[in-house]
């Protein structure tokens, strides 16, 4: 069960519908929800850029960015309450978004974060991809003004027999066993040898149901790539979650030219569960 989520706390626009869904989240399994806001930079970083002869910053500069941050954790505060959550608490750290939240992943079951949520990181990669790749749990990616819940309808995983993916499916159970159906997602399987069994999604659908959760395994042929075929099948079913796993492949080509993961991030229009 997920006992702690942390949910990533600022003011963009994206931040209601990514509270909403992690605060049901944290009612459904009773869970302790931390909101996670953050300065934008170290106070490591801050110090060393305040001496450089190149970048002299005054003392107020960096209280300006704690009080911005306490000021997200405010608004927190009052949503958390209006949505009833019975565990909560509130933190404020003194990074960029992306390694605070990769300290966070440590001590937690799930991080929660939107699929906009812009940072500057290397090669581009967004917010969500970063704590996927490099952090320690699930990441659970919610779309901007979704209105539903993550759990209690139907489940789409995409599988396809590598690490990445069991470890998605692994991170996603409490999630899968509270799921209305589940339907596990094969694209191409043919072409992918020793990674299935005898019988592609056999062995996984028998492993999901000794952990309680009866599936349907659906194998597809596409040419035009795992990630439209994914979609396409998720919104068609009217799936409430997709869980992949992040980066099978090169992550440098995937960064550079995209590929499935980036292609599910940004067509994805229900909360997507990623781990690496």
């Amino acid at each position: 069960m997920y006992k702690t989520i942390v949910v990533h706390v600022d003011d963009k626009p994206q931040m209601r519908s990514r509270l909403a869904v992690a605060a049901g989240l944290a009612t459904r399994f009773e869970a302790h929800l931390v909101g996670s806001a953050v300065t934008g930079i170290s106070r490591g970083n801050y110090l060393l850029l305040g001496t450089s002869p190149m970048a002299a910053l005054p003392d107020s500069d960096f209280d300006r960015l704690v009080e911005h941050g306490q000021a997200q954790l405010t608004a927190f505060t009052r949503e958390v309450e209006r949505l009833g959550v019975a565990s909560w608490e509130q933190r404020l750290i003194e990074d960029d978004a992306g390694h605070a939240l990769l300290l966070e992943a440590r001590y937690a079951d799930l991080i929660v974060v939107s699929a906009a949520a812009p940072t500057r990181l290397h090669l581009g990669a967004s917010l969500p991809e970063f704590v996927a790749l490099h952090g320690t749990r699930p990441v659970l990616v919610v779309p901007e003004d979704y209105p539903g819940d993550a759990a209690g309808g139907t489940a789409v995983v995409a599988w396809n027999g590598s690490m990445e993916a069991t470890r998605a499916v692994t991170g996603a159970l409490p999630l899968l066993r509270s799921a209305r159906a589940v339907k596990v997602a094969l694209i191409n399987p043919d072409e992918t040898d020793g990674l299935y069994g005898e019988q592609p999604g056999a062995d996984l659908a028998t492993w999901l149901a000794r952990h309680g959760v009866e599936v349907e395994v659906v194998c597809e042929r596409s040419e035009v790539g795992a990630a439209p075929a994914l979609l396409g099948l998720a919104r068609e079913i009217g799936a409430a979650l997709l869980v992949a796993g992040a980066y099978g492949h090169s992550r440098y080509r995937e960064w550079i030219s995209g590929g499935a993961t980036r292609g599910l991030l940004a067509g994805a229009t229900m909360p997507l569960l990623l781990a690496h």
